[in-house]
């Protein structure tokens, strides 16, 4: 015949109950604590990381701004200019060198943002086009009315109808270019948002 545990041992199982609750009680809260204590590190150095590169936040948020009217291809100085625009509280000069710096250490980042030279101007890419010598010189081209045609390309550079028109069709295809095939001469216009004198701003906040 099994024996029943007496009262002694009924108070030892509760008092083990007890002691297992309260450990699981401090376990949770050390959890909890650590928890809060990761967080306002995560938070600590997320403000850090939002103080050092402020400049660049601002500039991936203006290139995704623009990128539907530019295709992810800003001029330097149209950026600049946007960040100053940007900065209502904070007037403080923003060189083309800063912006510069500041797109040096997003690549670093792994965010694939590129400086390109295209004549004597500095471009800012923010998507994974490739531009070929063919794009560049036609985007060096274009710098003057912001826009070319397909003679206009044929001609300055002496290239054959198709070798132009593959070109322009490219760019046109990766976002670069609008066309505008209102003219009374009925020759289409290719015309580059990160070249021409018309804002690459349109539609963003400032």
């Amino acid at each position: 015949m099994r024996r029943r545990p007496g009262i002694g041992g009924l108070q030892t199982a509760a008092a083990a109950r007890d002691q297992y609750r309260l450990l699981g009680e401090n376990v949770a809260k050390i959890r909890t604590d650590l928890m809060k204590e990761q967080l306002a590190t995560f938070r600590s150095q997320l403000e850090d990381f939002a103080r050092k590169h402020k400049t660049g936040v601002q500039i991936v948020d203006i290139c995704l701004a623009t990128r539907a009217h530019n295709g992810g291809l800003i001029n330097l100085q149209e950026l600049c200019h946007l960040l100053r625009q940007r900065r209502k509280s904070d007037r403080g000069v923003v060189s083309e060198d800063d912006c510069l710096r500041a797109i040096s250490k997003l690549k670093v980042l792994g965010s694939g943002f590129e400086v390109i030279s295209v004549g004597k101007r500095k471009l800012i890419r923010s998507v994974p086009t490739e531009l070929n010598k063919d794009h560049n010189e036609i985007l060096e081209l274009a710098q003057a009315q912001g826009f070319v045609t397909v003679e206009e390309v044929e001609r300055r550079l002496s290239w054959t109808s198709g070798r132009a028109i593959d070109a322009l069709e490219t760019l046109l295809d990766e976002g670069l270019a609008m066309i505008d095939d209102g003219h009374r001469d009925g020759k289409r216009r290719y015309w580059f948002p990160c070249v021409s004198p018309i804002s690459s701003y349109v539609g963003v906040d400032s």
